[in-house]
């Protein structure tokens, strides 16, 4: 019998080797790397640039790991739809977006990555709500309007968070990951030194709200959309067949 090829497997090695590859390569670099831009050299990449791209490979390696984790050390089962999405936008926000400079060279692709966020972490939301409206422990029967609103402030909460931890890295690592500065370094000044963070936030809450609809459509319809992109939990007669 023929063999079924596992994709998802293999794009998320595929991302995991991408991303530790680029970390060995970005540490050699950034031994040798210049501390201060030269002046004859405008757009000459310095160790901020490469401290930047080290830890945003380091948060990729772990938060590719970390599905495994939950996998063995929980009762966490992750839809292989959930999972290829989120290895994809990793590989395309880290390899692409830092290492690849997609960010600077792409038009609009941080706002493009915002939004798909805000509609993942939309069904993150979602995962967490239904899960609990489903518990064994604390029965409750929650409205699809409640667990859509539910889902919806939890996304743009996240992604109020991510601004807030990429505010403290360009503080104290002295990084560019809220952009307020162009790749030549040059800062932004007054209105446009807020545009990045602000654009952000707006397309986090779009793609947020844009998967809250569709989760209280599938829900008050039980069309079955929300359910393919949510995290489940095993339950007892599963765990007993596994064991």
């Amino acid at each position: 019998m023929k063999r079924k090829i596992n994709w998802v497997n293999i794009i998320n090695k595929f991302v995991l080797f991408s991303l530790i590859l680029s970390l060995l390569s970005v540490v050699y670099i950034l031994i040798f790397a210049p501390t201060r831009e030269n002046s004859g050299e405008p757009f000459q990449r310095i160790k901020s640039d490469y401290v930047l791209i080290m830890l945003q490979c380091i948060l990729g390696i772990f938060a590719m790991a970390l599905p495994k984790i939950l996998k063995n050390k929980t009762n966490v089962i992750i839809p292989s739809n959930m999972m290829l999405l989120y290895a994809i936008f990793l590989y395309c926000a880290i390899y692409l977006g830092e290492v690849k400079y997609f960010y600077y060279h792409i038009p609009h692709w941080d706002t493009i990555l915002h939004t798909f966020s805000g509609f993942m972490l939309g069904a993150l939301g979602f995962s967490f709500i239904l899960i609990l409206n489903k518990t064994e422990r604390i029965p409750v029967a929650l409205s699809p309007s409640f667990i859509a609103v539910f889902a919806f402030c939890f996304s743009v909460s996240l992604g109020a968070l991510w601004e807030i931890y990429e505010f403290a890295a360009d503080g104290i690592l002295a990084t560019n990951m809220q952009k307020f500065a162009a790749e030549s370094a040059v800062p932004f000044v007054g209105r446009a030194a807020l545009a990045d963070t602000m654009k952000d936030l707006i397309v986090d809450t779009l793609g947020a709200l844009v998967m809250s609809i569709l989760g209280y459509i599938s829900l008050k319809y039980k069309k079955g959309w929300v359910e393919a992109l949510t995290l489940k939990f095993k339950s007892k007669k599963e765990k007993q067949e596994i064991e």
